[in-house]
């Protein structure tokens, strides 16, 4: 009787080491879980939005629908100035703005980029040092960030659209190319050769994977195609979010960690949030809640603008077609048609080719108008686009 008690004692040493190997795996895992989670979140820099603008803003919605302002900063600071050169001053602007709104459903949204000379109405706002900052009329939009950091930008973007920004995020040019590496690059497709010594971009006609350094300067080049405007560079913008969430969707990044911790580790390193938004945890909800978004499902358009009375270098809103598309966003509706239709054309992309668009006519806004830092182009009486010489932008940097 002891051989088979013996068995079956042996045999329970067996299990009760196969289930203590088991949980010292499952422990193991779950601290190395923890210790990324830990690292991801200590990455994350955050802007106390809330704390800054206090209760002086539009109400949030109650209906499911929210917005985010998207901020692309032009800070010299660090590597950014190894990246796009210019003056290292200690100021920074926003290059790059985009309000998104995303439906009730969560299941579209449309993203409104903001060209960066549109002259506004900057509310006054508490700045970054705790002092105020005077309401002013008639300043470009990215000086808002300049002046009082990026509460001041989402108190600007508020008064401008009458929505609420609920969340906020801000990417500056050595995050946006660490992030690109991180994902193995991009490709994009152009029908037209690039040339733009300013960026630093030299790209044939034809389809093109590029890294980090060459995909900022794609995002950032005026002068080597089209007309030279920043409306057009905006249309750049757009393609390459385009090719961004093309190839976020290829690499399956959720089921491969040897690729989704490089690139959770370079996002979490390379964007400042607002407090809310400032952890793994919100970070990963958010993302639940875009998962059915895709290239399809998004909706990006320039706010309609013409040039500024008095000022070819600069723009302001153009109405009706402005207030309409605020209009329908803050009412969780569709970017009106006649918005859509009338976008600028992407000047890598020559009109009628597969991935280009017709140019649209005069009523698109003007060709050129918020070109600035070099010659620009304002639109005469009839349409044509006339070279202003010599027109530059106060504070211009670098090859932008």
């Amino acid at each position: 009787m002891a051989g088979p008690r013996k068995v079956r004692s042996r045999r329970a040493r067996v299990v009760r080491i196969a289930v203590l190997t088991l949980a010292g795996l499952l422990l193991a895992g779950l601290a190395t879980a923890g210790l990324a989670y830990w690292k991801l979140n200590g990455n994350l820099k955050s802007v106390d939005i809330d704390g800054q603008l206090g209760s002086a803003r539009p109400p949030a919605s109650t209906d499911g629908s929210f917005n985010l302002l998207v901020l692309g900063s032009d800070s010299r600071a660090g590597d950014n100035r190894n990246l796009a050169g210019g003056a290292s001053g200690g100021t920074a602007r926003s290059d790059t703005a985009m309000v998104v709104h995303v439906s009730q459903d969560h299941a579209r949204a449309a993203v409104v980029s903001v060209p960066r000379d549109t002259l506004v109405a900057r509310p006054a706002c508490t700045g970054p040092d705790g002092k105020t900052v005077p309401a002013a009329r008639g300043v470009m939009y990215n000086s808002a960030f300049e002046v009082g950091g990026p509460a001041c930008a989402v108190a600007t973007a508020e008064q401008l659209t009458g929505m609420r920004m609920d969340h906020f995020v801000e990417i500056d040019f050595a995050g946006f190319a660490g992030l690109i590496d991180a994902l193995g690059g991009v490709d994009v497709t152009t029908t037209v050769p690039i040339d733009d010594q300013d960026s630093g971009l030299h790209l044939s006609a034809g389809a093109h994977h590029l890294g980090g350094a060459e995909a900022l300067a794609f995002v950032r080049t005026r002068h080597g195609v089209g007309d030279g405007s920043d409306l057009g560079r905006i249309e750049l913008q757009k393609q390459m979010i385009r090719s961004i969430m093309t190839r976020v969707g290829s690499l399956g990044l959720t089921s491969n960690p040897t690729r989704f911790w490089p690139v959770a580790d370079r996002l979490t390193r390379s964007i400042t949030t607002d407090s809310d938004l400032a952890s793994v945890s919100s970070l990963v909800g958010l993302a639940s809640t875009l998962r059915g978004i895709g290239p399809q499902q998004l909706t990006m358009v320039t706010l309609p603008v013409a040039t500024a009375p008095g000022d070819p270098n600069r723009v302001v809103e153009r109405n009706p077609d402005a207030a309409r598309l605020w209009a329908a966003l803050r009412t969780d509706q569709a970017v009106p048609q006649a918005v859509v239709t009338a976008q600028p054309s992407n000047p890598a992309q020559a009109a009628g080719s597969p991935s280009g668009r017709p140019s649209p006519g005069p009523s698109a806004g003007p060709a050129g108008a918020a070109a600035s830092r070099t010659p620009t182009a304002a639109p005469t009486a009839t349409g044509a686009v006339a070279r202003t010489p010599g027109a530059t932008e106060t504070g211009g940097r670098g090859a932008e």
